[in-house]
């Protein structure tokens, strides 16, 4: 993944913004089709220096280049802040980000679910009694979170947007799949899974995000 040119995004966004039919595109209302001001060096520094890890190359220079965080997919991209002196993402989910662990790997290159391999839910029938299986489904869904919700899924994975009913997508920052662009679909039931364009290669930052750009634009032409 190398250094991207984002000296287009403003500009696009600005036109979007002033189109009458932008305002249909998912996510709009929330975003507006702006971006927060850009990063400094000093900024991208102190950053990485309190994260201790370095940032993917292309979501990186969009923080210097484009924008901290706003106008981008779904609800848009989770802006950067600094809070008592400490740099941390916001918004629905962004907290589902473990700093302390972005510079641990995370392990995979294929899709997986956490809840594989877990026994099925309790069926009544198989209960003599009511209490007995209120009993069994309490067990089971106590597993169930303790497997399926730990962090430990998601070490190394920066969270940037909410897609809606708690549906996020990520951008590896550490392991084998670095620079690459997962969804975690563990509220419908699914796990994670890298993201792909439309020839079959997996999304790094800068073309996840161009081809939500370029959809924007294709919705919201005259026409």
């Amino acid at each position: 993944m190398t250094r991207s040119d984002w000296s287009d995004i403003r500009g696009r966004l600005a036109r979007l913004a002033a189109t009458p039919g932008s305002d249909a595109v998912f996510g709009a209302g929330d975003h507006g089709w702006e971006l927060e001001p850009p990063l400094t060096a000093a900024e991208v520094t102190e950053v990485q220096e309190q994260l201790r890890v370095e940032l993917p190359a292309e979501y990186l220079s969009f923080l210097r280049e484009a924008g901290r965080g706003g106008a981008g997919p779904a609800y848009g991209l989770f802006p950067m802040r600094r809070r008592d002196g400490r740099w941390q993402w916001e918004g629905d989910g962004a907290d589902l980000t473990t700093l302390a662990a972005l510079g641990r790997p995370f392990a995979h290159v294929e899709a997986f679910n956490p809840a594989d391999g877990l026994p099925p839910e309790p069926e009544e029938g198989d209960y003599d009694s009511e209490e007995a299986f209120t009993a069994a489904q309490d067990a089971h869904w106590e597993r169930y979170e303790k497997v399926v919700y730990t962090s430990e899924n998601s070490v190394g994975l920066l969270y940037l947007c909410h897609l809606g009913c708690a549906l996020r997508e990520a951008l590896v920052v550490s392991g084998p799949a670095r620079g690459q662009m997962w969804a975690d679909d563990i509220a419908e039931g699914g796990g994670f899974r890298p993201l792909y364009d439309d020839d079959g290669t997996p999304l790094g930052f800068a073309r996840w995000y161009r081809r939500w750009l370029e959809a924007a634009e294709r919705q919201a032409a005259p026409g």
